[in-house]
């Protein structure tokens, strides 16, 4: 029995260090690519990670009309969530997301479907999507403030309408509501739904829809049964962009509300305005916890990994 166990040792022994010259390369591969990684680490650290950590430790400090004082306080927190008037701007800001993400996704999905599949030539389809582009090239502010004349009281919808004899008199709510913060939202960020949808479209395999028709599936189950589910990478994606572009947008709801809603960047601008800098950034760090986890439940849902 003891010479087994001699040559078990003596193997052993002899193994040890063929292992560790294999782990070797595998140790020096390790740490080039950490090298590599490295400059995109000090830009994620520097640009994302640094201001963050900003906002968190300024968030906590104390503050009056003459200047800002380090501490720790908790006081701008219970502001935050401790007010019925700062919810009802939450619940405000939540509303705005899910109404424009709706109509958002289904204007997108539609148009992202028809360059997809019905539009044969690809250079076609560069063509129509260049021109979905188009409007994008100037600011968002001026593309917002042309709906202004559109929906005014004296506007082209109103005008249009009454010399037609449709209505008697402008109608009100067109401009300066909901409504037109909807509107104006649905067309500054269609553009992110649409594109991330489109990539995801052109990427089916046109063979999966060519067997489901010739198993007998009708252009509904087609539609729902095949394209939907191999859709959903870029609808999470184009979900993102507009929640995470609709929660922060504060100009779009202070001019076309005309002041009359509320929204929660729009409260952090007013508040930086006033010199209320931890107020706001207690704001913004809620603001964004609620956005990582809406995101956090996108990504649990739909795995978006291929589409990156």
């Amino acid at each position: 029995m003891e010479r087994p166990v001699a040559v078990a040792e003596h193997a052993v022994s002899v193994a040890e260090p063929e292992a560790k010259k294999r782990r070797k390369p595998f140790s020096l591969s390790r740490a080039a690519s950490y090298l590599q990684a490295l400059p995109l680490w000090l830009v994620l650290g520097f640009f994302l990670l640094l201001p963050i950590l900003l906002l968190l430790v300024v968030s906590f400090w104390d503050y009056d009309f003459s200047g800002l004082y380090p501490d720790f306080l908790t006081l701008n927190y219970e502001d935050v969530l401790g007010s019925w008037v700062t919810w009802k701007t939450y619940l405000n800001t939540l509303k705005f997301a899910a109404i424009v993400w709706a109509i958002t996704l289904f204007v997108g999905f539609w148009i992202a479907y028809f360059l997809a599949f019905h539009v044969r030539k690809a250079t076609t389809q560069t063509v129509l999507f260049l021109i979905c582009t188009v409007p994008f090239l100037t600011s968002n502010i001026i593309r917002m403030i042309s709906w202004i004349p559109v929906l005014g009281r004296n506007g082209l919808v109103n005008s249009t309408l009454i010399q037609l004899g449709i209505i008697p008199q402008p109608i009100e709510w067109l401009l300066y509501s909901d409504f037109a913060v909807v509107l104006a939202m649905v067309h500054l960020y269609t553009l992110f739904m649409v594109t991330p949808i489109f990539n995801t479209l052109m990427r089916i395999d046109r063979s999966l829809i060519e067997a489901a028709r010739d198993a007998g599936a009708s252009a509904f189950q087609v539609l729902w049964t095949v394209i939907l589910p191999l859709a959903k990478p870029g609808m999470a994606i184009g979900t993102i962009f507009v929640v995470t572009l609709v929660m922060a947008d504060f100009s779009t709801v202070q001019v076309m509300s005309g002041g009359q809603s509320a929204s929660v960047a729009l409260m952090m601008k007013n508040q930086m305005s006033l010199l209320q800098y931890p107020a706001a950034a207690a704001n913004a760090v809620v603001l964004l916890a609620i956005v990582l986890l809406m995101v956090g439940g996108i990504l649990r849902i739909v795995d978006i990994r291929k589409e990156l």
